[in-house]
C-alpha cells in the first residue's frame, strides 16, 4: 500500500462531513498526542484513525487506475474466459504495483489485479514466503 509521510507541516484533510481540517502535531483535550488531526472548525472533536487515512490513500491510487476507466467485466472473466485484455491494460497502468500489493495484502481471490490472475498471485505469494 502506498504511504504518505505525516510531518510537521499542516495539510488539509476532509472529514466525513466534508469539512476541511488541518493536519499536524495535534494534542487531545487531555494533552496527549493524537493521530495528527485537530478538531474541526465548529469545535467538535473528530476521531480519525490511521486506517481511515490509509483507506483514503488506497482510494487515491484506485482513482488513477486504468481499469477504473474501462469495462470491469474484462478484469473478472467467467471461468475459462480470456484475461488477455485485462492484462494488456495492466501493463500500461501507472499504479500496477500498488494494485498488485493491495491484492496480495487483502487476499483478493477473484479477478485480475496488478496484471496477475488469482492463480498467479497465489504462486507469487508462495515464492515470497
Amino acid at each position: 500500500m502506498p504511504t504518505k509521510t505525516i510531518g510537521e507541516q499542516e495539510r488539509s484533510v476532509e472529514n466525513i462531513a466534508g469539512d476541511a481540517m488541518p493536519r499536524g502535531n495535534a494534542k487531545s483535550d487531555d494533552g496527549e498526542q493524537n493521530s495528527g488531526l485537530r478538531s474541526s472548525q465548529q469545535g467538535h472533536r473528530v476521531e480519525f484513525s490511521f486506517d481511515a487515512l490509509f483507506s483514503a490513500v488506497e482510494q487515491e491510487w484506485q482513482e488513477q487506475a486504468l481499469c477504473a476507466q474501462t469495462d470491469p467485466e474484462a478484469f473478472f472473466p467467467e471461468k475459462g474466459g480470456s484475461t488477455r485484455e485485462a492484462k494488456r491494460i495492466c501493463q500500461a497502468c501507472s499504479v500496477r504495483d500498488e494494485c498488485l500489493e493491495y491484492a496480495l495484502e487483502h487476499d483478493e481471490r477473484f479477478g485480475i489485479w496488478g496484471g496477475l490472475s488469482e492463480r498467479e498471485r497465489r504462486r507469487l505469494k508462495k515464492q515470497i514466503s
